[in-house]
């Protein structure tokens, strides 16, 4: 097995996506090309990027222009197919039709009972009917080659992310991938590829990014409030044994199986996409390398001894997952991101978020903050202070957002069906999405390297030392 492109067990084959593209008639050459406008950056990077150490001839060569800062066409209506409609794709869909400029034309899952409720979901919101594709693993790809659909948007197991992100851009399609966007370093590549290719967006959808509190250190941030920037750390840790081995909560084992596969981090992007936008990733700033360690894989194979029966599939199992990994992140102006994840012992969930600079560092789980000249005598302070002043926008326009994860599932629906309509760049794109997956590969590699630092690619090929707008965007006029 390649260390940094391991395969993975599937229920699911969907290996076929090229041969569907290809029948479509929408080759690459085929596909429209909207203009490449630049974005305004809402703030200057904190200091002069140096030059990469980890830049050099290893990059592969750019096959078309870059997407940074490249807008949506403008559109009155956005059209929507999505495909997976378990746990988080069923929660999802209401966010998609809870505003009139959206349409949901098209839905997708193998389980036909499940396609069907989604169906029936949009005609209950008042929209006609959509099409449904459920003949298979593969009917994604029929729906990927329809020609009224703006935006495939992904929630399925994470193996067929790429396959699914590929068909879509390859028929002429954006793209919204749930985390992660691919599980290979190969796969990123391509990604980021395939998007220069067709000029069409592919897009890690961290909600995360969108949390009141990560918005709020994103803009106090961008204001100077931390100094300049030193250290951040991110983390998914968050017990889910009893989920893993639940019979009916995910459709089949294949989360519990990638323990089985890979030693590293297996979920980086909802610690990491938040500190990447505080400190400018890929905006002023790049991630250069990662260096991950593992402890042994006890937690599932405790678990399983103590709640599943003898006969139960799971005990041909091998786990090799690490139940906690940390990995320490380097950026190219000498930053350091610490990174976590455990989903595989008792633990409180907590994603850390915390942020550290010249004049002080914000904590959350619980959130508090200490700032100079704000506080003093070493004495932890209310953060809810400073929500009037940098409380993001769309958190004072939408206070009361519906919807799970503390609203953070429908800020982000919300401002990305916004970008589409109004013909806006994305707030992050398919070199955020490569950047915040890469250590899902690269930590299983560093760990079978003992530690070793493992090159984070410049997936931008040099874009990354000019600042642009990210999430702290401007509100539109």
């Amino acid at each position: 097995m390649n260390d940094q492109s391991p395969h993975t067990p599937s229920r699911r084959k969907v290996l076929r996506t090229t041969a569907a593209a290809a029948g479509t008639g929408l080759g690459i050459g085929a596909i429209g090309v909207p203009s490449a406008q630049a974005a305004t950056p809402s703030a200057a990077p904190a200091e002069q990027a140096p030059e990469s150490p980890a830049e050099g001839a290893d990059t592969p060569k750019r096959r078309g222009a870059t997407m940074a800062g490249v807008p949506f066409g403008v559109r009155s209506t956005v059209r929507v197919g999505i495909v997976g409609f378990g746990n988080r794709g069923a929660g999802m869909i209401g966010h998609f039709l809870s505003h009139p400029w959206v349409r949901v034309n098209a839905v997708c899952d193998p389980v036909r009972d499940k396609a069907e409720r989604a169906a029936a979901a949009v005609v209950a919101a008042g929209q006609p009917a959509p099409a449904v594709y459920a003949n298979g693993e593969s009917d994604y790809e029929k729906l990927c080659a329809r020609t009224d659909l703006d935006l495939v948007y992904v929630a399925t197991p994470w193996e067929t992310h790429f396959p699914i992100a590929r068909a879509a851009m390859l028929n002429g399609k954006h793209v919204g991938v749930e985390c992660p966007v691919a599980m290979r370093l190969d796969e990123l590549w391509e990604l980021v590829d395939l998007s220069e290719q067709t000029r069409r967006h592919c897009m890690q959808l961290e909600n995360c990014c969108y949390g009141r509190n990560e918005m709020r250190v994103l803009r106090m941030a961008h204001a100077g409030k931390f100094g300049r920037l030193l250290h951040g750390a991110g983390a998914y840790n968050h017990d889910l044994r009893g989920l893993m081995f639940s019979p009916t909560y995910y459709e089949g084992p294949w989360r519990r199986l990638w323990h089985t596969q890979l030693r590293g981090d297996l979920y980086p992007n909802h610690g990491f996409g938040p500190v990447a936008n505080y400190m400018d990733v890929n905006r002023g700033d790049r991630a250069v390398s990662i260096s991950s360690f593992g402890t042994p894989a006890l937690g599932l194979a405790e678990y399983r001894e103590e709640h599943m029966p003898s006969g139960d599939p799971s005990w041909k199992e091998t786990y090799i997952g690490s139940d906690r990994t940390i990995s320490l992140v380097q950026t190219a102006q000498g930053r350091v991101i610490r990174l976590e994840h455990d989903v595989s012992t008792p633990h409180p969930y907590s994603r850390i978020n915390s942020l550290g600079g010249t004049r002080g560092v914000f904590e959350d789980y619980p959130a508090r903050i200490y700032l100079e000249p704000d506080h003093k005598d070493d004495e932890w302070a209310d953060f809810s202070a400073y929500a009037g002043e940098f409380d993001h926008w769309l958190w004072k326009e939408h206070a009361n957002p519906p919807g799970g994860h503390g609203g953070m599932d429908y800020i982000m629906v919300y401002r990305l069906m916004q970008c589409m309509k109004l013909g806006l760049p994305p707030d992050f794109d398919v070199y955020d999405a490569a950047t915040w997956t890469a250590p899902v590969p690269l930590s299983h590699a560093s760990i079978k390297a003992k530690g070793a630092p493992q090159e984070i690619p410049d997936f931008t090929r040099g874009e990354w030392r000019k600042a642009r707008s990210g999430v702290d965007s401007a509100k539109p006029a």
